[in-house]
């Protein structure tokens, strides 16, 4: 039985190094391998661009190029629509993804935010895995309003009960409104829960916000892991989170 699941995320940066200095998708996707996670969680995936698609195989988008053969299931929500293509959250799976939504909590014209919710079969499980893959706003009071909006569509729309992970980057170094989110929903965050502190991810190659975040539901958390360091100088901004999980 798959009680344990490895997981992760990372803001991709559409596939650039820090200020677009360098496209790094192919080296991105050695690293994920890896990491041998069961699900990965992406942000800032450009799964279309007309002049960015020349560095990929015909017709493959970049969630397409990263999955591979390894992640046979995978799922994209777009957000961000551009005249040259558009962006989004992503979802790898090596189980079935039995469905998927993408859920438009913009809080403002200028920004563009997706939240994408798929359903897992995990093999023997008794109830399927929900997971949510998110990147909230620049300012506090549009992520307020999203993480409002999250909690609303988690009630109404996931059973109490039913194993849940949130997961992404969201922006937010104050921390505060973020705790406050878990708590209403009865979630952990992995890292501050595993070490005390939320995790360290910008910039990758010297870590000092703490932006992203794993949020579970119906785990315990075994292990949980910041992939930064100089390397990052060639592949994104962002530094990986990982988190090694098992179900309750």
């Amino acid at each position: 039985m798959h009680n344990t699941l490895r997981i992760a995320t990372f803001n991709i940066h559409k596939g650039y190094t820090h200020f677009n200095a360098r496209f790094s998708l192919h080296l991105q996707r050695d690293m994920l391998r890896k990491l041998e996670a069961d699900l990965i969680f992406l942000q800032e995936v450009q799964d279309l661009h007309i002049k960015h698609s020349k560095h990929l195989k015909a017709n493959a988008g970049q969630m397409e190029f990263l999955a591979d053969s390894v992640w046979q299931d995978h799922c994209y929500g777009k957000n961000a629509i551009y005249p040259s293509g558009h962006h989004g959250n992503a979802l790898l799976s090596k189980f079935p993804i039995a469905q998927s939504h993408n859920q438009d909590i913009s809080a403002h014209g200028t920004e563009q935010r997706g939240m994408l919710h798929a359903e897992i079969a995990v093999p023997h499980w008794e109830q399927p895995l929900h997971t949510l893959c998110v990147h909230l706003g620049l300012f506090a009071k549009w992520r307020r309003q999203q993480l409002n909006a999250i909690t609303e569509y988690i009630n109404d729309t996931i059973p109490h009960n039913s194993p849940l992970i949130i997961a992404g980057d969201f922006n937010d170094w104050g921390m505060r409104s973020s705790r406050q989110f878990a708590h209403g929903l009865g979630m952990h965050e992995a890292f501050e829960h595993h070490t005390g502190h939320f995790a360290r991810s910008y910039p990758s190659w010297l870590p000092m916000l703490r932006l992203d975040r794993i949020y579970v539901r119906g785990f315990s958390i075994k292990q949980v892991m910041v992939h930064a360091g100089p390397q990052f100088l060639t592949l994104s901004d962002h530094a990986v989170l990982s988190a090694t999980l098992r179900k309750l």
